[in-house]
């Protein structure tokens, strides 16, 4: 697997994350064979949050790796906290406890990455500084970074905080790209010029924050996929023949499409499927040419100005 440094770390993460949000929905042995696979392809990053089967995925993921600690030194282990039933909550006590149960789940003394999971409107930064600040003095979380956040709320949280943000967690796809089609519009009065997001690709880019694309596979919110879809003929016959000129499968290509931009994104697989999982990491070795990158955001629908 091809590797890259995550934000402004100086921590070396594989270029396709395992997300773990439906381990909950696999056998035990199911389980033990998903994780393996997945360490045996050199996906070593597994991507949580405590609100992943109400905390059940965190413990069967370390059932199912067997965790100790020599196998705790082979894995980089990102989770996040924030959300809570009815509301989302950064306040310095949820954190905390938030870590000390997601660590528990996980049975490992640290986290080498926590995320803030969706903007908490009722965000006080300085609490948010306090927590960080007593996590990483405690060795309990070693990087930190956000879910879903836009430019302004991330420069607050700077304005306290003095650890690097290194991580912004994405909705992005092939048929989710505001956040790409917004700067390739630039000026126009059509819809897909309109700024959803304050311009989070380029400001990601300028500090050194690593996107985090999730539901790399899906159009809408959680609608279902666009592989093999119907509603998406155009989109997949092009997937198809890229896919087919580089000898690898249309799930390879989708996330390759991803990895080409030169943001140095890291997608955040979501299946459970042996043979996807190794398709998905398969894309770090496809590199796409800027015509193949265009033709399939074109045939997704996307216009150029």
């Amino acid at each position: 697997m091809r590797t890259m440094k995550l934000g402004s770390s100086n921590l070396e993460v594989p270029v396709v994350a395992v997300g773990c949000m439906r381990i909950d929905g696999l056998e035990k042995k199911e389980a033990e064979t998903f994780v393996q696979t997945s360490l045996d392809e050199g996906a070593n990053f597994f991507d949580h949050a405590d609100i992943y089967g109400g905390g059940k995925c965190e413990e069967i993921f370390a059932e199912a790796v067997h965790m100790n600690p020599s196998v705790r030194e082979k894995l980089i282990l990102q989770s996040k906290c924030g959300i809570r039933q009815g509301q989302f909550d950064f306040s310095k006590e949820h954190i905390l406890s938030s870590v000390d149960g997601i660590l528990k789940r996980l049975n490992t003394e640290y986290l080498d990455i926590l995320l803030l999971h969706r903007p908490d409107a009722l965000v006080e930064p300085e609490e948010v500084a306090e927590a960080f600040d007593q996590l990483e003095s405690s060795g309990k979380v070693r990087h930190f970074g956000v879910s879903n956040q836009k430019p302004m709320q991330i420069e607050l949280l700077k304005k306290f905080v003095k650890q690097p943000i290194v991580a912004n967690q994405l909705q992005l796809s092939i048929t989710n790209a505001n956040m790409i089609s917004n700067g390739v519009n630039v000026n126009m009065l059509i819809d897909e010029s309109v700024d959803r997001d304050g311009s989070i690709l380029d400001y990601s880019r300028l500090n050194d924050i690593t996107i985090q694309p999730w539901s790399p596979f899906q159009f809408g919110f959680f609608e279902g996929v666009f592989l093999d879809n119907e509603k998406f003929p155009e989109l997949n016959a092009e997937i198809n023949k890229v896919a087919e000129d580089h000898g690898v499968s249309n799930t390879t290509i989708a996330i390759a499409w991803l990895l080409r931009h030169p943001a140095h994104m890291q997608p955040v697989t979501g299946t459970m499927n042996l043979q996807r999982i190794k398709d998905c990491i398969k894309a770090s070795e496809v590199q796409l040419s800027r015509e193949e990158w265009y033709g399939i955001y074109l045939a997704a629908g996307n216009k150029l100005p």
